[in-house]
């Protein structure tokens, strides 16, 4: 028997609720290749997924065998031009999803020791003000290694005099980034982070998240 104390009506329109919606509708997506997107339409958010050999990340690719596609390594969004200065976007729709999978494609393909071929994506255009909820809840489910432990895989291309920043850990534990040659090295050695990353890995170990089970409020 409920009591007046327990009595919680589902409200639709709370913030947890409409960031599972978002969640939901994502990973029903079709995930495809991240080096052959192909057309994109729109802002939104994503996942990318990994499934090669680099030996960190093997707890990773054994959940993403078999196209099984339970761990993303990296979750994003593309906001729309204004969007970043909490703008509402009237004009029409742009490719901002299309363009951020184009860079992350390049700067996979610029690592020395990763493969374009072993990675997928799946996204999902949204409306402008629902995206950094969709994102938000996506992380705290999965706890990404590439938006945790190896922060600096959606760094930009720094400003004209700004290269006296430190290189980010995820280009010291993948070199190949023209740009981030030029950054300041970082105190942490490239065993030192494959370290940290196993350790994420060894207590938070990758694990299907059903899209259904999101909690709803």
């Amino acid at each position: 028997m409920t009591s007046d104390n327990d009595y919680r009506p589902f409200d639709p329109l709370a913030r947890a609720n409409l960031a599972a919606s978002v969640g939901e509708a994502l990973l029903e997506t079709k995930p495809v290749p991240l080096g052959d997107v192909g057309q994109v339409v729109g802002a939104g958010v994503y996942v990318i997924y990994y499934e090669g050999d680099y030996p960190a990340y093997s707890p990773i690719s054994a959940s993403n065998s078999r196209q099984a596609w339970q761990a993303p390594i990296y979750v994003g969004k593309a906001i729309p031009k204004g969007g970043r200065k909490g703008g509402l976007t009237t004009s029409a729709p742009g490719n901002d999803l299309k363009k951020r999978l184009k860079e992350h494609a390049d700067s996979i393909q610029a690592a020395s020791n990763l493969s374009i071929e072993h990675f997928w994506c799946r996204f999902l255009a949204v409306e402008d003000i629902w995206i950094p909820l969709g994102e938000n809840l996506m992380i705290s489910r999965y706890a990404p290694i590439w938006n945790t432990t190896v922060d600096g895989f959606g760094n930009h291309t720094p400003g004209a005099g700004r290269f006296k920043q430190k290189r980010s850990r995820w280009d010291v534990l993948h070199p190949g980034r023209a740009w981030a040659e030029k950054c300041q090295p970082r105190p942490e050695s490239v065993e030192s982070i494959v370290n940290e990353v196993e350790e994420h890995l060894r207590s938070r170990p990758p694990k299907a998240v059903d899209g259904r089970l999101f909690k709803r409020e």
